[in-house]
């Protein structure tokens, strides 16, 4: 009997070792992987890819000047112009679609018609430029209220 009742019982497991284990596993196999990445980026990219990532760049771009222009004509128009209520409000949708125009300009894109339309230029970055322009805003006004 005492040789079933030890054949049943499950064998105790010590964590720590296995997980020194582990980890010395991970550490062998890390290298490896260094590896393998290193020649995904060395493999050419295709022209799909370098398409792609030319739209990207060119979005995150046309992004963060749309969130840094959001934040400055918050600034320009309650700070320095005094704007208040619905003149506020038009200043902002002046800025909200007409300043990616501008800064496309700027940065002089050239753009293909059928991948690149209007639609493109307007939308990355809208809720960045309203979030901005509301937290600026905000602030700015409650400053010019309170403060002497």
């Amino acid at each position: 009997m005492g040789k079933k009742n030890k054949k049943k019982r499950s064998k105790k497991v010590d964590i720590r070792k296995k997980r020194e284990k582990l980890i010395k596993k991970r550490k062998k196999a890390l290298p490896k992987d260094q590896q393998k990445e290193k020649e995904k980026k060395l493999q050419p990219k295709s022209e799909a890819d370098n398409k792609l990532e030319m739209k990207l760049e060119r979005e995150t771009k046309l992004y963060w000047s749309r969130a840094i222009s959001g934040a400055l004509s918050a600034f320009i128009g309650r700070m320095i112009l005094q704007f208040i209520g619905w003149i506020l409000f038009y200043w902002m949708l002046f800025f909200w679609f007409g300043f990616p125009f501008v800064i496309n300009a700027i940065l002089k894109y050239k753009y293909v018609k059928e991948e690149w339309t209007w639609k493109n230029v307007i939308k990355p970055g809208l809720g960045i430029f309203f979030f901005m322009f509301m937290i600026v805003g905000t602030i700015i006004h409650t400053f010019l209220k309170f403060l002497p």
